[in-house]
């Protein structure tokens, strides 16, 4: 699972998980306040439409052995190799648009003052930063704001070809939604993206599924992680992603840089660990898959780590096929240490958590914490990149052996670093509401991050004999899991218990500085990022308004919740943080309780009464005041580049870290080096 972070609204509980990684996602909100750390480094890069490019640096790089650094760049070199994988994965026609925009945009030699070229160039840069034509977040496919006769100028100008449904698509109504998850709808049919065929159905795919059976029932197969499904002469057939089967050309080339980390691992472990991975590439074997994270979550040591493979599914509606992503972490030694008290105390916290007794577990095994520095990201994880992970995301896995849990500490300190805006003073309701934020939001969120990860996602237990979350719960597996994860931050962030474990040096006030953040972006201001009429469709958008509008529904009675009308402008002021602690309490108990027994009918209740609908004149209040900031409600990042020294046979003696010229630059040098896909699959 993997947390992601939006930037510029009030703090909320992080998320898309990879736990991406919300890649998030993650993807929760981080504090902008009128306190900023100063620094010489400047971490904005640029900003356009609804995004701003941030750029962030490798604390303790020169402090790493040459050994080390090779480690990290032929695991970076890994990633980028199958980048364009995530493009394909996202939508069929992805890298057919690219690569003729691309073409467009670096051999135009006509006016480029004109607002049309302006909105050409303003497209590409979203198309870029979402990995595709669909937005990254919302999932809408992105409309762009010149006209269909504009682009077939340029496209003869340059000599460029585009045509067919890859052109048409950009101007018309099909495709519209990456990711559907409607309610009573085939959710297969209206994704776009290309995890199946053309006309294979949501049923086509459940009845295919329903038909796999793993060898040993307790540890579970992750059946469709890595493979597409497409029909045939009107059969269901699986097309594997591996050497030699679908995306072949690409895993050939990710396979050599594993190859060569492998053979500067920093420990055994850890090089039997990608010794697995190299097989799991090169065969499509879900078991040694399987094998791998087992392998790789045993592998603690060392001051080197990564994800890399088929990980995250949020991007397909039915919950099986993973998206390809990578990110290259470097151990923060300080923060690390001063985190892994949570690790050690984690089953303090599920004992006594407010979950019922057979839905907790007696052993919580291998939670490993460790605070890192991103050295490199990829797919899925960028530009948009989670801020915490938590993987494997196997359930058997994480009950027998662990899981992992990192958080992504420069990509936080360079969100935290990157500017300031007014909308903490827009939308909270008091003065101390915002003194609040401002001295302790930052502790909180990280905090928050540190126990969805760690006590969240290894938290509770299945019933004997229930199915995967994915199979009971179906389209609303994934906001499920990141409420509940949230959930469990919640419910400790307010515990005397953090300040006994030396994490905080006043409890009270940052659990009430998380709880006011959280109901503040949960009820209005994560509402700037959609559009009026709009329903909430993305996972984590829907887990962080089920979870506050349950919570603000269950205790209107006693008024624990306010909602306050001044000036014509709303708010909501929690007037008792002891009952909400309650409420929160009660809500984690019943999500629980929904995946341990793989209750659908629930879980389709409480997503749909309080996650899915808007309020809409809220919606249009939100927009009204928000309209007056300028700051983008979205960032992510180009990636440090890194630049190796060579002697006279070809030895690496040196590696640079070099900051990219600019966000294009990047993009384009990208695809340049690692263009390993056929336009068309």
């Amino acid at each position: 699972m993997k947390l992601k972070l939006i930037v510029g609204l009030a703090l909320v509980a992080p998320f898309f998980y990879s736990c991406n990684n919300d890649k998030s996602e993650p993807k929760a909100e981080i504090v902008e306040t009128e306190t900023k750390v100063e620094t010489e480094f400047d971490f904005n890069v640029e900003q356009f439409a609804d995004i701003k490019i941030l750029r962030y640096q490798i604390p303790g790089w020169e402090n790493l052995t040459l050994k080390e650094q090779k480690l990290v760049y032929y695991l970076g070199q890994a990633g980028l190799a199958g980048r364009d994988i995530t493009w394909d994965q996202n939508y069929r026609h992805n890298l057919t648009i690219r690569n003729a925009f691309e073409n467009v945009y670096t051999t135009y030699t006509g006016d480029k003052s004109s607002a049309d070229w302006e909105a050409f160039e303003t497209y590409l840069k979203r198309v870029w930063f979402s990995n595709g034509i669909h937005h990254h977040y919302s999932n809408d496919k992105m409309k762009p704001e010149f006209s269909k006769d504009y682009l077939v100028g340029l496209l003869k100008q340059t000599n460029t070809t585009l045509e067919g449904e890859a052109l048409e698509v950009l101007f018309n109504d099909k495709d519209s939604k990456k990711v559907n998850q409607a309610k009573d709808v085939d959710n297969v049919l209206l994704s776009a993206v290309n995890f199946y065929g053309p006309n294979v159905t949501m049923a086509e795919v459940e009845a295919f599924y329903k038909t796999k059976k793993s060898p040993d029932p307790e540890k579970p197969l992750s059946f469709g992680l890595n493979s597409k499904l497409v029909k045939e002469n009107g059969k269901i057939v699986e097309q594997v992603y591996k050497s030699g089967g679908l995306y072949g050309s690409a895993i050939d080339n990710i396979i050599p840089w594993l190859e060569k980390a492998q053979g500067v691992a920093e420990n055994k472990a850890q090089g039997d660990a990608i010794a697995l991975l190299i097989k799991y590439y090169q065969t499509g074997d879900l078991q040694t898959w399987d094998d791998y994270n087992v392998a790789w979550t045993a592998a603690t040591e060392g001051n080197i780590d990564y994800i890399n493979s088929f990980i995250e599914v949020y991007n397909d509606p039915l919950g099986y096929t993973g998206s390809y992503e990578t990110i290259v972490q470097i151990k923060d030694f300080d923060m690390s240490e001063k985190m892994s008290v949570l690790s050690e105390n984690a089953q303090w916290f599920e004992d006594n958590s407010p979950l019922m007794e057979d839905h907790k577990k007696k052993n919580v095994v291998g939670v490993s914490y460790k605070v890192v520095n991103v050295a490199a990201e990829a797919g899925d994880a960028s530009p948009s990149t989670p801020i915490g992970v938590n993987l494997p995301n196997a359930n058997w896995i994480r009950a027998a052996v662990g899981s992992k849990s990192v958080s992504l500490g420069n990509i936080i300190h360079a969100y935290n670093n990157a500017g300031s805006t007014g909308r903490l003073k827009e939308f909270a309701n008091d003065a101390e509401e915002i003194e609040l934020e401002e001295k302790y939001g930052q502790v909180a969120d990280k905090l928050h991050t540190a126990l969805h990860e760690v006590i969240g996602h290894a938290s509770g237990q299945l019933n004997p004999d229930v199915g995967e979350t994915k199979e009971t719960l179906k389209t609303y597996a994934s906001t499920l899991e990141e409420g509940r994860a949230d959930l469990v931050g919640l419910y400790y962030l307010y515990n005397p218990k953090l300040q006994e474990l030396g994490l905080v040096d006043d409890w009270k006030s940052v659990g009430k500085a998380a709880y006011d953040g959280y109901i503040r972006n949960g009820l209005m201001t994560q509402l700037i990022r959609l559009n009026i009429g709009d329903e909430v469709e993305e996972a984590h958008m829907r887990n962080r308004q089920w979870v506050s509008a349950w919570v603000f529904e269950k205790g209107q009675e006693a008024n624990v919740i306010e909602k306050v009308t001044r000036d014509g402008k709303t708010y909501f002021n929690i007037t008792d943080y002891d009952k909400l602690h309650d409420l929160f309490g009660q809500l984690l108990r019943e999500t629980q309780r929904i995946k341990s027994e793989g209750d659908f009918a629930a879980v389709q209740a409480l997503v749909e009464t309080y996650g899915v609908k808007v309020d809409q004149e809220i919606h249009a209040e939100v927009l009204k005041r928000n309209a007056q900031f300028k700051s983008a409600p979205y960032s992510g990042f180009v990636n440090p580049m890194l630049v190796p020294e060579m002697d006279d046979n070809g030895e690496i003696t040196k590696i640079n870290v070099v900051q990219p010229e600019s966000f294009p630059k990047q993009m384009l040098d990208y695809s340049e080096k690692y263009n390993f896909l056929p336009e068309v699959n």
